[in-house]
């Protein structure tokens, strides 16, 4: 996985190594200490205090009763300003307005607490390709050449091989296809992993293959993770209908972005006025 240091940014490679290199690369440096903690402590406050969150691509998780060793934390922007710093760095910003075009949005932000002993997860590709077995619900011909998707991993605690570090098959981001039990064997026979410190950022292009491994450590694997898609993409989670209004009315010009404020679509045109509708052809 390509390294890079945030003091050393360089979009287009970036965005080449995503599309046609291994996938994903791993920004160092781009958080403190101290917002990892307070992210982390929330984290854990809140997978600790709630009922069990919907979760996806637990495969045999859920077969074996252990479900509750992986955990999901939603809404994080209404938990904390530490998640809004996280979610619009200038550094993500900055790369994915090369990758997801300057206006794209967030689909969304959640926090993954797998817990010692926790299982892993199929392999699988993210939204909004997650569902991609199902090629025949999706338009003839799309493939992975343009992206619709970024994923962010900000890692918490320690991602080894041993907590269950997110493995994924270099370069299988090329070919847009949801990968079949037939597949699994190869997958993890040449797998790699996203390994990493707490505050290290791991971005990746979500067509590529990948999954969370299993937790034989003695220590959580915690981290946020955010989904990131084009303006004219229909989000993940309704972060809007889930927010105050004294977090809309106070956001940042990039969170309004990213909360997709500035996209006035799908807007009932009968009445729109004659302002909005000039630039309707």
């Amino acid at each position: 996985m390509l390294t890079v240091e945030s003091t050393h940014i360089d979009p287009a490679a970036i965005c080449e190594e995503l599309l046609n290199g291994g996938g994903a690369v791993k920004i160092k440096g781009l958080f403190t200490p101290d917002q990892i903690a307070q992210a982390r402590a929330i984290i854990m406050e809140h997978s600790n205090a709630e009922s069990e969150k919907v979760t996806h691509f637990q495969g045999a998780a859920m077969e074996d009763g252990n479900a509750n060793l992986q955990r999901r934390v939603w809404n994080l922007l209404a938990k904390g300003p530490v998640f809004s710093e996280m979610a619009a760095h200038p550094v993500i910003m900055q790369v994915l307005s090369r990758w997801l075009g300057t206006e794209f949005i967030m689909g969304s932000i959640a926090a993954n607490r797998i817990l010692p002993g926790g299982p892993g997860q199929e392999p699988h590709i993210d939204f909004p390709y997650w569902d991609f077995h199902g090629v025949e619900t999706h338009p003839m011909g799309l493939n992975a050449s343009f992206p619709m998707n970024a994923q962010i991993t900000i890692v918490l605690d320690p991602f080894t091989e041993a907590s269950g570090a997110t493995a994924y098959l270099p370069g299988s981001q090329t070919d847009l296809r949801y990968p079949t039990a037939d597949d699994h064997a190869g997958f993890y026979a040449n797998c790699a992993r996203m390994t990493g410190e707490p505050g290290d950022t791991v971005l990746f292009f979500g067509a590529a293959w990948h999954c969370a491994m299993p937790n034989n450590s003695d220590h959580d694997r915690n981290a946020v993770l955010i989904n990131y898609i084009p303006k004219w993409v229909k989000p993940l989670e309704d972060m809007p209908g889930a927010l105050p209004a004294t977090f809309m009315e106070a956001a940042s010009p990039d969170m309004r972005q990213l909360l997709g404020l500035n996209y006035r679509y799908p807007e009932v045109l009968d009445r729109a006025d004659a302002i909005n509708a000039e630039g309707i052809k």
